[in-house]
């Protein structure tokens, strides 16, 4: 939980959508990018996160293709010529396109499966019970308490646009937020 708590691109994610959209919103988001632990798992599970830890060109192709994913959300952000108006809901993302960005942005994010690779093994139960299955109890767990994280700041973030609605300078910026918070998260997986 500790780990889910820290500032990294995902919480930050589910903030910016949060008050942006809204709490549903943010929810939806939290859990594509949820729902894209279990590739992650998977991938630890069957040992292709091995080969992602040794091959330092598949690790950078990847890498690199969710960096430029981000780029390409920061620039869809940037060509939108409305600005975030948190009262209309004209300006919204749907739900569906919400939780596939999210579900994209984990599947995407190498770090994901090495960190499992890495965290997983030291928490195996069982030496009668299959590796496999076990990973996948973890993975579960994992997920349930990052849906539970996610969606309280979620929830939280998203009475945050009460403030905004009063403070329209401060609403006027989202949009560069919004920007500046894809472009850094792109470089932070490209050069991290």
């Amino acid at each position: 939980m500790l780990l889910t708590i820290m500032p990294g691109p995902d919480i930050i994610y589910v903030l910016v959508q949060s008050v942006t959209n809204g709490k549903k919103y943010g929810i939806a988001t939290a859990v594509g990018l949820v729902l894209g632990i279990v590739i992650h798992t998977s991938l630890v599970a069957f040992g292709v996160s091995a080969l992602l830890k040794q091959s330092e060109t598949i690790f950078f192709g990847i890498k690199l293709f969710g960096a430029l994913y981000l780029l390409y959300l920061a620039y869809d952000a940037f060509k939108s010529d409305e600005e975030v108006l948190l009262t209309t809901k004209a300006n919204r993302k749907s739900l569906i396109k919400l939780f596939k960005q999210g579900f994209i942005m984990n599947v995407l994010n190498p770090k994901v499966s090495i960190f499992f690779l890495a965290f997983f093994p030291g928490f195996l139960y069982s030496k009668t019970q299959s590796t496999v299955l076990q990973f996948y109890v973890l993975g579960g767990l994992f997920m349930l308490q990052a849906l539970l994280i996610f969606s309280m700041v979620s929830i939280l973030s998203g009475n945050f646009a009460t403030y905004l609605k009063t403070h329209p300078t401060f609403n006027s910026k989202i949009k560069w937020f919004k920007i500046l918070v894809f472009i850094g998260i792109a470089i932070f997986i490209l050069f991290s």
